[in-house]
């Protein structure tokens, strides 16, 4: 696979751009040639794979999905020293991976008197990374709860914390409450500076980055077919805010799409599957939910906006970072989690007999 990879960057050709152009239209010129460059005579993915071999506990296990068969999975498991952790699954989404469990995993670990500690899952959704992906049409919501719920069940979490991107949405199954009717408090509230921002933040997205989920839930496979370094270094670059990736950084995540188990095209059928399921996600929950609010998160919405689901026990808004929080501001992101289980917090001990302290 090595071998075909540079071959096949050899033989890259680019198109033509227009003067100062920028990021005004997609991934600048200059940036693909370099990467480019570095990814077919530089970049070493054996290093790198060595070293997340090093770093990240990993295994497969099977797991059995109704109507689908067995799915191989493959997940990071890493248990905290505290036998009384408390069991915390991560779910990455796209154009994520397990990889962004890397900065995070030593620090929810930990144990100290001053903070819970966890034992951390984070798998890969069937279809990414080295998950093998399910081979039937309709693999929705349901069957990537099964699979994850499962999986934590087969490790002896019956009871866990989660959360996350693609995952998380899957997992928390929720929606954020009324929100014709907050909006029409809003009319009688003037925003803050923040809501202002985070309201502008939401029109770029919505205005100017939206097209790749409405081509990967419409037409996922022809997109699998064209070029995967700008349409996920774009994302990287435009999804963070001012995160300064180094170029083997970026090539290390594409590699991992490039190199993954089912191929590019797998991880992007999500969007498709799940579509219709997040038109109408149910209920919400009533679970207790921490938030942590990003500036340059995709979507930011107003907080009362989601304290309207009645069961958000933790908020904290920050001042810098994007929505790639476990990877831009990963310490920021723990001391939340490790607020939201802490003594005195409602959620404190809410998975029986795990309170996360030693």
């Amino acid at each position: 696979k090595l071998t075909a990879l540079r071959a096949k960057l050899e033989l890259a050709t680019f198109p033509d751009e227009l003067e100062d152009a920028g990021w005004k239209y997609g991934s600048p010129l200059a940036d693909m040639k370099r990467l480019t460059k570095r990814w077919r005579t530089e970049y070493d993915w054996r290093k790198h794979e060595k070293e997340i071999n090093e770093e990240l506990p990993m295994f497969t296990r099977d797991i059995d999905v109704d109507g689908f068969g067995a799915l191989n999975i493959h997940y990071v498991h890493k248990k905290s020293k505290s036998v009384d952790a408390i069991p915390l699954l991560f779910c990455h989404g796209w154009p994520g991976s397990f990889l962004e469990v890397g900065k995070i995993l030593p620090l929810l670990t930990a144990s100290a008197p001053e903070h819970p500690s966890f034992h951390v899952v984070a798998l890969s959704l069937p279809g990414f990374g080295f998950s093998e992906a399910p081979r039937k049409q309709g693999f929705g919501m349901n069957q990537y709860v099964e699979v994850a719920h499962k999986l934590m069940i087969a490790l002896g979490y019956n009871e866990y914390g989660t959360g996350g991107d693609w995952g998380g949405l899957v997992m928390l199954n929720h929606r954020a409450g009324n929100r014709p009717l907050s909006f029409l408090s809003f009319l009688l509230t003037p925003w803050t500076i923040e809501e202002k921002a985070g309201i502008e933040r939401t029109k770029w997205f919505r205005t100017n980055g939206y097209g790749y989920f409405t081509q990967q839930s419409t037409q996922p496979q022809t997109l699998a077919l064209l070029a995967l370094l700008g349409w996920i270094y774009e994302k990287l670059v435009l999804w963070t805010d001012n995160y300064n990736w180094s170029d083997d950084e970026v090539l290390m995540w594409i590699s991992l799409y490039w190199f993954s188990r089912a191929g590019p095209a797998a991880s992007l059928r999500i969007y498709f599957e799940l579509r219709g399921d997040c038109e109408d996600l149910g209920r919400s929950p009533t679970i207790p939910m921490g938030a942590s609010f990003f500036p340059k998160e995709l979507i930011v919405l107003p907080a009362a906006w989601l304290r309207m689901s009645n069961n958000v026990v933790f908020e904290f808004h920050h001042k810098t970072g994007g929505h790639f929080a476990a990877t831009e501001r990963p310490e920021e992101l723990v001391r939340d989690v490790q607020k939201m289980f802490a003594k005195g917090s409602p959620a404190f001990a809410i998975v029986p007999g795990r309170t996360g302290y030693a």
